[in-house]
């Protein structure tokens, strides 16, 4: 199956990165740290831009934080890093833009919960007053609905008019429907007052796979916005990766999408970098974009008792990854490499062809040797106890002779 054409929306600036109109899907991320420790939100945040993160979220939910964002983005250009900031506001965002309008210049864009704006008459002021900002300081919005703040209000109107129907449709679909709508009249509420189309991006996010499938479809077909996607409260470890890959895969195959974050709850000591690394692999593996060499390994079974390759394979990706912010100005193309690194004989030979460089390792009983392929012609047979320092030079050897610039 080919990859669809992806469907057209309006192109939004979100600092230096653009989303939507055909830009390439964007991955971003969004920090842990409270916002007011100035020192380790932007040690975070270097962290997520080098991963790859494109844009980068932070909370602004107090006076403090509110007063540490021009800090931390004036140190991170000191430091050279231009990623954009984007800050999140819930109940008191209009408050803190009108106290501290070095914070609403300093960001690159605001994100907007039309569900924790305001309640009942404080509502509409408040979201008007924040956009009104957006408009003072030209700076991009998104709207972003989620499934566990949802607008009340919306949803109330839309029950009241589902009991006066002759056949009522089941509250799945109303809730569904209210999501999508709070999202489109927020955003036509935006263009009232102002706020140009190239300046909103929308997303409405919940935890169920079907659901988020259904209502990015539905809202996709109702604008043409610039769309941001994402499975809120994705989960932990291998439950949040799949689940998250499972949805944004059926979306974007569809053509729907132009910006991603893969919301995984961290499990205790692991980096925040790992929801940047599965976005990037969602979009490298299905072919949207490439980000870093890739390695083909495969799972292993009675023929591989020795876990030599395994270690191996992650030594390689390991180092692959964590050179690519040297690597990306001077290696052109570089993030397009494979790299095979197989455990028998018995697919090893062929996979190890089929990949610009790839070693076959020798299985259980097996000649202990390991041939070398580069681009399809075998090279070399390593054998004896370096073979993986040996192969790992002819790594960085192929690259700098394939992919240099000079």
């Amino acid at each position: 199956m080919s990859i669809r054409p992806r469907k057209h929306t309006q192109q939004v600036l979100v600092g230096n990165v653009k989303v939507g109109g055909g830009a390439p899907i964007v991955v971003q991320s969004m920090t842990n740290t409270d916002t007011a420790d100035i020192a380790g939100s932007v040690k975070q945040i270097i962290e997520l831009s080098n991963a790859g993160s494109e844009i980068v979220r932070v909370t602004v939910n107090t006076e403090e934080a509110a007063k540490a964002v021009p800090e931390i983005v004036k140190q991170l250009t000191q430091q050279g890093y231009n990623v954009p900031i984007v800050g999140d506001f819930h109940f008191n965002g209009h408050k803190l833009l009108e106290k501290y309008p070095e914070c609403a210049e300093a960001l690159s864009k605001y994100r907007i919960n039309p569900g924790n704006v305001g309640k009942g008459k404080a509502r509409d002021p408040q979201f008007q007053q924040m956009i009104e900002f957006a408009i003072r300081y030209n700076k991009p919005v998104r709207i972003g609905v989620n499934g566990g703040s949802l607008d009340q209000a919306v949803l109330t109107r839309l029950l009241d008019e589902n009991r006066q129907l002759d056949t009522p449709k089941p509250l799945p679909a109303i809730t569904r429907e209210a999501i999508v709508l709070s999202a489109l009249e927020s955003a036509a509420k935006a263009q009232e007052l102002g706020l140009g189309k190239d300046k909103i991006i929308l997303s409405c996010k919940i935890s169920n796979v079907q659901e988020l499938i259904s209502i990015y479809e539905d809202l996709s077909n109702r604008c043409d916005y610039a769309l941001h996607l994402g499975l809120t409260e994705a989960g932990m470890g291998s439950k949040g990766i799949v689940a998250s890959s499972a949805a944004l895969g059926v979306l974007m195959q569809q053509g729907i999408g132009d910006t991603i974050r893969i919301s995984l709850t961290p499990e205790p000591g692991a980096a925040r970098t790992k929801e940047v690394i599965v976005g990037q692999e969602i979009l490298q593996t299905m072919g949207f974009r490439s980000f870093t060499p890739m390695v083909i390994a495969c799972p292993g079974c009675g023929r591989t008792t020795s876990d030599y390759f395994q270690r191996l394979a992650q030594d390689i990706q390991t180092y692959l990854r964590d050179q690519m912010p040297v690597w990306k100005d001077k290696y052109k193309g570089v993030e397009n490499m494979e790299v095979a690194v197989m455990g028998c004989v018995v697919n090893g030979p062929g996979e190890s062809k089929n990949a610009n460089i790839g070693i076959s390792l020798p299985g259980t009983g097996e000649t202990p040797v390991a041939p070398v392929f580069e681009d399809g012609v075998k090279t070399v047979t390593l054998k004896g106890d370096n073979i993986a320092a040996e192969f790992h030079a002819l790594v960085e050897r192929y690259i700098e002779s394939h992919y240099s610039s000079n």
